[in-house]
């Protein structure tokens, strides 16, 4: 019943949003106060937005590093930032879900409320066991489902700031292009992966996107929400899984306890099977803001390349154009 709830709100905000923008006076450019206001939810969109927005905005996000978007609440001062905001972008697909009554309430005051995943079609969307009707929203793990996202956030910002459309288009293109530079990146690496060791183990269902895309099967001990729980009969069919396959590493993710990976790995160890921690991976946040890690580049790189020389395959140590041995983790 709490599902069909949720889904009911996200079908209801979703109406209410599109009636919203369009109807929104967002102002004159010409009026337009340099760089202007913008929020969004979590890191990963905030830094799509500051790709494209450049100069033009300054943009914050309310969800810092190894903060859980699935159970996050806004605290009262998130309220009154996303109400002082002039433009507020999210992820959708009810990722954000415990945020739609903050999420209404600045809609309401006039303020253009975006999901930058309205872009892309629902035949590119999963649909996982046990969840009929409600989209997988960490597309963010496939690469390519990322950047058809830039189409929303540089079509808000000129239909917002029609004065400086070329510079969104130009600063949308080149991020694209970024983008499809890492791609290839990651199909490269996690190829090299034994094709008998391309299994990722997580805390919880985050990397479907991922699976699809790069050819790696996914399992994990929750579901895709963190607010599910991995019960004993989960854990013990994930022991069965790992050690069948002999998997030689899971991973730990920065957002999520990993108190179900530790029931694992004890798990695994009473059946004779030696499994590792392969390292730390970013699923619904990214790292500590103003490092390579804390931009969505850094964070597919550190992703691909830890899998993939965890998982028996060869990455370089610095990752994509080298840029990981630059700094801590």
């Amino acid at each position: 019943m709490k599902y069909f709830r949720c889904l009911l709100l996200a079908v209801t905000l979703t109406l209410f949003f599109g009636c919203e923008s369009s109807s929104s006076d967002t102002g004159s450019s010409a009026e337009r106060t340099y760089p202007f206001q913008v929020v969004c939810s979590i890191a990963m969109v905030a830094d799509m937005v500051s790709q494209v927005a450049g100069e033009h905005a300054e943009v914050v996000s309310l969800m810092g590093e190894g903060v859980d978007p699935h159970l996050y609440k806004p605290t009262r001062d998130d309220v009154n930032r996303l109400l002082q905001a002039d433009a507020i972008f999210y992820v959708g697909l009810m990722l954000e879900g415990r945020m739609a009554d903050s999420f209404m309430k600045v809609s309401r005051a006039g303020i253009p409320v975006f999901p930058v995943t309205e872009s892309i079609d629902e035949s590119f969307l999963l649909e996982p066991e046990g969840f009929d009707g409600h989209w997988d929203p960490h597309v963010w793990t496939d690469v390519t489902a990322w950047s058809q996202c830039i189409t929303v956030v540089e079509q808000a910002l000129s239909e917002y700031d029609p004065a400086n459309a070329a510079d969104y288009a130009s600063n949308a293109a080149a991020y694209r292009a970024q983008l499809a530079e890492v791609h290839e990146y990651v199909q490269q690496v996690v190829s090299t992966i034994p094709e008998d060791q391309r299994y990722l183990i997580t805390a919880h269902d985050a990397f479907g996107y991922f699976e699809r895309a790069y050819g790696v099967k996914v399992k994990a001990a929750q579901g895709m929400s963190t607010e599910s729980e991995a019960g004993v009969a989960d854990i013990n069919e994930l022991v069965d899984f790992i050690v069948a396959k002999k998997i030689p590493a899971l991973f730990v993710e920065t957002s999520v306890g990993d108190q179900n990976l530790q029931a694992v790995l004890e798990g695994a160890a009473s059946k004779g099977q030696t499994v590792r921690i392969g390292g730390e991976l970013f699923s619904d946040a990214m790292g500590a803001p103003g490092t390579y890690r804390g931009t969505y580049i850094g964070m597919v790189d550190h992703n691909a390349t830890t899998i993939t020389n965890a998982l028996g395959g060869e990455a370089p140590e610095g990752g994509f154009q080298g840029k990981l041995t630059k700094e801590a983790h």
